[in-house]
């Protein structure tokens, strides 16, 4: 595998919406706190995440490609299972999640769009005002962050992990790089 570095050239020679380039980097700084909590490759996990919508702008909203064109760009830049994830993380593909990988990408990708959600309404716009209470709350009220799969959240339970400690993960992990997403 190419160093991160490498990796995040490639994101940047591939999406130019920078709202998109930051759900990615959340996706990946999730997955990076995930992994290390399961005992995962960190580095694996992390890749996975940031290059997880590597395609969005080529497949131009077809969402039955979603996943697959993303696995055929990073072919030989990323192993196997990192691809399945990839491919899997969207359930139009018909690759069904199997593994850990796979359901961690489901889980992180919804979660991070429920909490960056929550930290706009926050009275300063950061994350540091988000608490994991909050974000339970919010979770419940399907008016809030409409477009968040809550189903897709509670996947976190087929890897280990109980609600409230994914999104402690989460939004620790979120936190951790609040400059890098103006949060």
């Amino acid at each position: 595998m190419a160093p991160k570095k490498a990796f995040m050239i490639f994101l940047d020679e591939n999406i130019s919406n920078q709202n998109l380039k930051k759900h990615m980097v959340a996706v990946s700084a999730i997955m990076q706190g995930l992994a290390r909590r399961l005992g995962e490759d960190e580095e694996t996990w992390e890749l996975t995440g940031l290059l997880h919508d590597i395609d969005y702008e080529k497949v131009d909203g077809n969402m039955d490609r979603h996943g697959l064109v993303s696995a055929e760009m990073l072919e030989g830049k990323l192993p196997e299972n990192c691809l399945r994830a990839i491919k899997a993380h969207n359930e139009r593909t018909g690759v069904n999640a199997e593994n850990m990988l796979d359901k961690a990408l489901i889980a992180a990708d919804a979660v991070s769009g429920l909490i960056v959600a929550a930290a706009l309404v926050m009275p300063n716009r950061r994350l540091s005002e988000v608490k994991v209470s909050t974000l339970k709350k919010k979770s419940k009220d399907k008016s809030f962050a409409r477009n968040v799969e809550r189903n897709r959240i509670n996947i976190c339970e087929e890897i280990g992990l109980d609600f409230e400690e994914f999104l402690e993960i989460a939004l620790e992990s979120l936190q951790g790089i609040s400059d890098q997403l103006g949060l």
